[in-house]
Order: C-alpha cells, then structure tokens, then sequence
C-alpha cells in the first residue's frame, strides 16, 4: 500500500511540475469532453446504469440550456463489468484517445484506485468517484476529490452507536475480500475498540460470490446479535435472505455502498431492519415531504421508463458539481484554472438532503458527515440527524 502512495504522489509532484508547459486536454471553444466509467454489465450493472443515466441526465439539461460557458459537454461512457483489469482499459481509451478533461462518478474502490497509474500523470481529473475509500483522497492529489464520507468512518462511528443504543454484547463482520471490504473490517473494529470491545467473529467472502451460508452460519455460531456489512446490492440480499433462512436475525448494518432502493425491492419483507449509513437520500416519486426532490424523480421515470435510485441520484449530483465548479471557473477553462476553483469551492445542500460540502487547498474531501437510515415496510427511511463528528 506504501509503495502504491508513494507512486501516486511522485506522479502528482511530476503533473504539477509539468501544467504551466502542458495544454489542458479535453476543452476545446466549443467543448468540454468528460467521461465515466461504470459497471453495466457485471455484478452491480443494476447501479452502474443508474449512476450513468443520473449523469447523462443532467448533461442532457445542461446542453439544452446551451452548455456551461459557452461549450457543450461530450460525454463518453466506458463499462468495466467491475474488474479492475477492465478499467484500467476504459481509462487508457478516455485519457489516451477521447482526450477526456476528466472522468466523473467511477463507480468501486478497486477500479479506481487501478486507474489512477493511467489518470493523474496526465492531469485527468478523477472527480466524485462512487466510493467512499479513503484512498480517493489520500494522499491529497490536485486531481483527485471526494464527496462522501469514507466507509471506514461511517461504520466506525455508527457500529458504537447502535451497540450502545440497543445494548449489545457481541460484534460479527461479513465483508467482501477486497480495499472496500477491508475498510468495513477496520472501522468496525476500530469502533467497537473505541467502547471497549472486541470483535467476536469475522467472515469474508470473495467479489462476485453468490453463497453465503458459511459467512451466516460462523457468525451466528458466534452469536453475534450485530453484524456490520462489507457488501454493495446482491451481497447485501444474499447475507441477510441467508441469514433469515436459518433463523438468524441480528441487527444488521451496511455502508453507503448498501443503501439502495434496490435491496428492498428485489427482496421483498426480509429487509425490512436493515441500517445502512447514507447522504443523500433515495428519490422517491411519492415523497410528499420533499416536492423537488419528487419532482425530479417523476422527470427521471418520464426519460428513462423507470424509477430513478439513489446511485441516479449521485450520478446527477457529481455532474450537477462538476459544472458548478465549470462554471465557476470561467470561460478560460484550465486544467489549473480547475484546480484553484475547487481548492476554494463549497456546494450548499441539494434536493437529494447532501450534506454541505467544502474544499480547500488541504481538503479535497468534501463532507465527513453521515447519518442512518433504516428499511421499513420496504422503503428505506432516515431515522438519524447528521453526524457532527
């Protein structure tokens, strides 16, 4: 991992060393090439469609309204089934060929983090991507930002909440076998050592695995009456459809990357129960408390022929701030020019409930807080206020 840091900060001190001789890539009078990389076709496809429909949509308003500064947006699509080996040849095509400005909302920790080799030496910019490693923004990069709180903190934060709340004795962790996972495990084991405990049990499971029942089992051997969860979407439905098979039914918390409409939808009442932490909240097109935000949501189903989900919501938020910040940075777009915006940029709440966030020179994580949300009656609902840690 070191060794890894260390590359990715000698290749940002050469980026910086090299932008006052270097022509910004990607813009043009008339355009602004952007790009994003999602998963349409492997394991989490279902959200990676969403994620990229969110995007398309308000790049769609943006050009109907005569584009940002003067320029239109192009926008590329790359899909990389979720394999890091895939993405790093969606990268190579968007940097190399497409000559993108930047790549918006890509979507895993694993993906990421194997693109960046081929993104940062060259000043592309890797912006809001949907995960919420640590590694996104660490070591600080001038090309690289952030949007929500790492996996590490909400579970190390929120797994003492709830064992506290409920009063709970015993800890479990089922988790992917990958950098995603692994922060699921350290934050859930650096909070319960934040109350004096211990955990009980952990299980791992290998990415795109489909059988559960050893991970469910070694956990309620352990009789664990929590279990945090290093799992996205199919995971998520598997460990706990499992679980309620064998009559187990802890208390069960997932991470952002586990709060989707979609858990709920595909699997019916055994949901119901599930915390996950979260942001921005699911749009709901009956959301009678939040009229944009239902109004919005009946515009999505009217484009794309279905309901829109929260990974549709981050989609239109990440672009939604990358043109703001465009925007911001005026008609003589640059890639330095990008760089000073957002080192002093701040984004107020939205209609999705975002918490505010702000950047800086030091910061290029926009937000630490989360708060939970729980499924009832097979809707997710927010049953915490932000956290103000």
């Amino acid at each position: 991992m070191q060794m890894k840091y260390t590359f990715l900060a000698a290749a940002c001190a050469l980026g910086l060393a090299g932008t006052a001789l270097a022509q910004s890539q990607g813009v043009s009078k008339t355009e602004l090439r952007l790009a994003t990389i999602q998963d349409l076709s492997g394991p989490i496809a279902a959200i990676g469609k969403q994620a990229r429909d969110g995007m398309q949509l308000r790049v769609d308003e943006l050009n109907e309204q005569g584009g940002v500064n003067g320029r239109k947006v192009v926008f590329k699509v790359e899909d990389d089934g979720y394999d890091p080996k895939r993405a790093v040849l969606a990268a190579q095509k968007l940097v190399n060929q497409e000559k993108v400005f930047a790549i918006v909302g890509h979507i895993g920790t694993a993906a990421n983090l194997a693109t960046f080799p081929v993104m940062l030496p060259k000043k592309v910019f890797n912006f809001m991507p949907l995960t919420a490693a640590r590694e996104m923004y660490e070591p600080l990069s001038p090309y690289t930002y952030a949007f929500i709180a790492p996996y590490y903190q909400q579970i190390r934060e929120a797994t003492p909440r709830l064992v506290k709340e409920k009063n709970l004795k015993k800890v479990c962790v089922i988790y992917q076998d990958d950098e995603f996972g692994e922060e699921i495990l350290k934050g859930t084991e650096d909070g319960l050592k934040d109350i004096g405990m211990q955990l009980a049990e952990k299980a791992s499971f290998k990415r795109g695995a489909t059988d559960f029942s050893s991970q469910v089992a070694k956990t309620k051997a352990a009789g664990c009456e929590l279990v945090t969860l290093g799992t996205i979407i199919r995971e998520t439905i598997g460990t706990i459809g499992t679980a309620r098979k064998m009559g187990y039914n802890p208390v069960f918390l997932g991470s952002a990357a586990a709060y989707s409409e979609l858990i709920p939808k595909l699997a019916g009442k055994a949901m119901d129960g599930l915390y996950a932490t979260m942001a921005a909240q699911v749009p709901y097109a009956d959301d009678a408390g939040n009229k944009a935000l239902a109004f919005w949501a009946t515009k999505y189903k009217t484009r794309y022929g279905e309901d829109g989900g929260i990974f549709s919501a981050y989609g239109y938020i990440v672009m939604d701030m990358f043109i703001q910040a465009v925007a911001k940075t005026g008609p003589n777009l640059t890639t330095e020019g990008f760089v000073k915006t957002m080192e002093g940029m701040s984004f107020p709440t939205d209609i999705f409930g975002s918490a505010p966030a702000t950047f800086s020179a030091t910061k290029h994580l926009g937000s630490t807080a989360w708060r939970l949300s729980q499924v009832q009656d097979g809707k997710w609902k927010v049953v915490s206020e932000y956290s103000t840690k």
